[in-house]
């Protein structure tokens, strides 16, 4: 099913496959069999709009309770909203049925803490063991797990939300949930803090007519055209499950996730005085060049939000990120949050007092170049990888630094693919770098 991460079922964000076929039923009955059995007690659960979701959270719910553990239902939501809820109740863990920015014919199941963070790899090489083993804690007939509802999970994310930020002013935001989980909260969110609001698919439907769950540049050509009509002051669009959002300026233009990450972490290094900022090798050299700006210090780690959470609690970070639009806020949660994301930027536009494509042309500017190939013999990759580039850093696949610039070149741990970053100072050098990466997955693949 995948390759990468923690073995050969839980990738870099849980398990996930094509619905039905490679992510069956039965697979979701004993995923649930196995976070039952290794966190008794009340567990959430949660899933986004695909039209599979109900089917594997009701699976799932069934093989939870099974091993008699109740089962918290909070209906459709953002990931984040599913792991707010299990960090402000008495849950002994959380199970969000997402896909995320995956294609549609995708979903997946994915293992939260009690503290409202995702599994951590070492967990889920745990969650591995059991699942193949098929050793599940099977209660007695009188001792099964209950079933219960609670409407008021969304309604505490939200409200979190909102007594986070404090604005002076109103705001024009026009917002595209790609009729996935944020349709639920974001333009929720934007009202209650007293924006107008643009909406664009922001009616959920799991079979995403309108465009793919992930929000690339693309994908938004709708939403750049309502921001410049709308008149607003940026448009965000979130992913299938809305941990993560990605922006446009207020003249209709796309800011790369990685020039937001940058912009987030320097606001928060400034507003803490300094501190660590962690983010993946795959990060461009802008997030470490203004956070060193702002007096801050970052931290690199492999590629993967629990990876990310996990160094942020370690080291007691004020901030981190991904620069694919995952933000981490971690005085409010510490896993990635779209929705916390548009608050936040709120914020910094309401702070700064100046305009997003102001803020943006702040951020020292990288050309980068970002791809992907099929890929389905990804540890025939990473062992090429260490043959071929045997000075790289391997934390997670191959990054192969420049003078003036770096590769990496990673298979991922979602998709059958490999993905290929190059960064330089300038776009040429940039596609040189990117070509050298692809080159090299054919030099090792064939």
């Amino acid at each position: 099913m995948r390759a990468g991460g923690a073995g050969e079922l839980f990738g870099t964000n849980g398990v996930r496959g094509i619905a039905n076929s490679e992510l069956t039923a039965d697979m979701a009955l004993n995923l649930g069999r196995t976070i039952g059995t290794l966190r008794q007690g009340k567990i959430a659960i949660a899933c986004d709009t695909r039209i599979s979701s109900s089917m594997l959270k009701s699976a799932v719910s069934a093989g939870i309770m099974s091993t008699g553990s109740d089962v918290v239902d909070i209906g459709i939501a953002p990931t984040p909203a599913l792991q707010y809820y299990v960090k402000e109740t008495d849950c002994s863990a959380g199970v969000i049925v997402t896909a995320s920015h995956n294609p549609r014919e995708y979903n997946g199941i994915k293992f939260v803490q009690e503290n409202g963070v995702e599994f951590y790899r070492e967990m889920d090489e745990e969650s591995e063991r059991v699942y193949m083993s098929k050793k599940f804690r099977i209660a007695e007939w009188s001792e099964v797990g209950q079933l219960y509802q609670d409407n008021s999970g969304l309604r505490k994310y939200i409200e979190a939300i909102i007594n986070s930020v404090e604005l002076d002013k109103s705001y024009r935001v026009a917002v595209d949930c790609g009729n996935g989980a944020g349709c639920f909260t974001t333009p929720e969110i934007l009202k209650e803090l007293g924006c107008d609001v643009y909406g664009i698919n922001c009616n959920p439907d799991g079979r995403f007519p309108a465009r793919n769950p992930e929000p690339v540049e693309a994908s938004l050509d709708l939403l750049k055209k309502a921001v410049v009509d709308f008149r607003a002051d940026f448009g965000v669009a979130h992913d299938g499950d809305a941990d993560r959002a990605v922006f446009v300026d207020e003249k209709g233009n796309f800011v790369n996730e990685d020039v937001m990450l940058a912009l987030m972490a320097k606001h928060y290094v400034e507003k803490n005085g300094g501190g660590l900022v962690v983010t993946p090798v795959s990060s461009s050299k802008c997030v470490e060049d203004a956070v060193k700006m702002a007096g801050g210090e970052i931290i690199y780690t492999a590629v993967g939000s629990p990876v990310v959470a996990k160094v942020m609690i370690e080291k007691e970070a004020v901030f981190g990120g991904e620069g694919n639009g995952g933000l981490i806020f971690p005085e409010h949660l510490i896993a990635r949050d779209g929705g916390m994301s548009v608050a936040k930027v709120l914020e910094l536009l309401d702070e700064k007092r100046k305009r997003l494509s102001e803020l943006a042309a702040e951020i020292p500017r990288y050309h980068i170049v970002k791809g992907k190939v099929e890929c389905r013999e990804k540890k025939r990759l990473l062992e090429g990888l260490k043959e071929e580039f045997p000075e790289a850093n391997h934390i997670d696949g191959a990054r192969i630094d420049f003078e003036d610039g770096w590769v990496l070149i990673r298979p991922s741990g979602t998709e059958p693919i490999a993905r290929v970053y190059a960064e330089a100072k300038t776009e040429d050098r940039a596609r040189e770098l990117y070509e050298l990466g692809l080159r090299a997955i054919k030099k090792i693949l064939g």
